[in-house]
């Protein structure tokens, strides 16, 4: 294990993440929040001298990076970021324990828009940013941001670990033949999408601060709101505006840079866009068939049937409506939904849709080889063959996930809620969504549970927003063996 490295590494992370946090600063010396530019400060002050030490004791290590250094060096990176960016939440008083604060800004990097606090419109407005912001910084990845920017840094092999490490999907692939390239690539996309939204935002008459913390949440695919009831109040045109963003931000970013190349029959051809595209659809009609009853009008029906298609597929979690009234066939598609998840590649939780599509081609060559011993049977997709590798990870990935799923809802459990709740509640946090059901439904949080259960759930949402093996490694032995 290169030691050195991961430190330097980690260094250069914090480094960062004090410069994310300078502008959430400025918000709370600009609105004359004298405790959240307090706390900002401290904190800032804490991050600087951390990154100082750490870059002093590794600034010599070898450029030797390999899988194992690439997984723990996410999972590290992402847990230090967040007990270091949960400290302005109680240094300023705005959330009463350090446990409530992690699981908050964990909810927020990891884009899961799981939240303890109850009046989100009473938050100093630096800190109402920084709980956005998190969502941006966590939904294409900041690793990914500092590989996009930073010269040289330990070679193609470096880079190459850690994109896999923390990118979404089965298999990471090159947009260019250099992996800096496509990082910086992925979020010039990013950037330009979220900027399309804030100014689709704003000519619908928002505030320029809350008009960023929406564009925020959406991209990230977060869904911290700004407002008690997310948007719930907002205008018709907003709520459309977030459906259709949040929709294209669930879609494999390669898809883009496609159409910017002009190849439109690969885009179209795509398996992934095209399974993603027509759960989104067939769900938007099956629920407007179902819930008609409950609004006035047709485009009422519609508009919020679509929204919370859209907000659940994508793991955003932003909501209009309080869907958890709904009927049960509604409410089943939504929890169905929740696991399904986005594409690869795209700021999305969840299995992912081209991890679903292979489960289901693997388990259909099975059956055919069963009856056809003697064959050999391939699963193909976008007419390529599918490494068996590939294939083998995606069996084991699910696995993992059915067992973590079992055991999250079993240690929840013990806090007295109903199945119902528990069961939503790990969904919700696992797969990066947010809002459950029952007791942790749209209109709710999940303050009422222990401090057993917040970890739990944190570390259930680190472990579904990092695709679950970096988190897993960190906890086996011979991961931190010396070669």
């Amino acid at each position: 294990m290169n030691y050195k490295m991961m430190g330097r590494f980690i260094a250069q992370i914090v480094a960062v993440e004090a410069v994310f946090m300078i502008p959430a600063l400025a918000i709370s010396l600009g609105y004359g929040e004298w405790a959240a530019v307090k706390a900002f400060a401290i904190t800032l002050g804490i991050m600087l001298c951390l990154s100082g030490i750490f870059y002093a004791l590794c600034r010599r290590a070898e450029k030797l990076f390999g899988a194992r250094e690439g997984l723990a060096c996410v999972a590290l990176s992402w847990m230090v970021m967040s007990l270091l960016g949960a400290l302005p939440f109680v240094l300023c008083g705005q959330v009463s324990n350090y446990i409530d604060a992690l699981f908050e800004i964990i909810s927020g990097f990891t884009t899961t828009g799981a939240s303890v606090i109850s009046n989100v419109e009473g938050l100093y407005k630096g800190i109402l940013y920084w709980r956005s912001f998190s969502h941006w910084i966590g939904g294409m990845g900041v690793l990914v941001f500092l590989l996009a920017i930073l010269p040289g840094g330990g070679g193609s092999g470096f880079t190459m670990h850690l994109l896999r490490a923390e990118s979404p999907g089965p298999d990471v692939g090159k947009l260019v033949p250099k992996m800096r390239q496509t990082a910086s690539i992925l979020y010039v996309i990013y950037i330009a999408l979220t900027i399309l939204n804030v100014i689709f935002l704003l000519f619908g008459k928002m505030h320029w601060l809350n008009a960023l913390c929406t564009a925020f949440g959406t991209a990230g695919t977060g869904g911290f709101g700004v407002f008690n009831d997310s948007l719930g109040n907002v205008s018709p045109y907003i709520q459309n505006v977030t459906t259709v963003f949040m929709f294209l931000f669930g879609v494999n970013f390669s898809c883009y840079y496609l159409l910017l190349l002009g190849k439109l029959r690969s885009v179209f051809k795509d398996e992934e866009l095209r399974l993603y595209v027509g759960l989104v659809v067939a769900s938007i009609l099956a629920i407007v068939l179902n819930i008609r009853p409950l609004y006035a009008t047709l485009e009422e029906t519609v508009r919020h049937a679509a929204f919370q298609v859209s907000s659940i597929m994508t793991t955003t979690g932003y909501t209009t409506t309080d869907y958890d009234l709904w009927p049960a066939f509604s409410k089943a598609i939504l929890l169905m939904l929740m696991m399904v998840g986005a594409c690869a590649g795209s700021t999305g939780g969840g299995l992912k849709c081209i991890r679903v599509l292979l489960l289901f081609k693997a388990l259909r060559r099975n059956i055919r080889q069963i009856l056809n011993p003697r064959k050999v049977l391939v699963v193909r997709s976008n007419d390529k063959v599918v490494d068996e590798k590939v294939l083998a990870n995606t069996n084991a990935y699910f696995a993992a996930y059915v067992i973590i799923l079992v055991v999250c809802t079993l240690i929840l459990s013990l806090d007295g809620f109903n199945l119902e709740t528990n069961l939503s509640a790990t969904i919700a946090t696992f797969n990066n969504i947010g809002p459950g059901m029952a007791a942790v439904g749209p209109t709710c949080n999940f303050a009422a549970y222990s401090t057993l259960s917040k970890l739990t759930m944190s570390l259930a949402m680190l472990a579904g927003r990092l695709e679950i093996f970096p988190i897993l490694i960190l906890f086996s032995r011979g991961t931190w063996r010396r070669k």
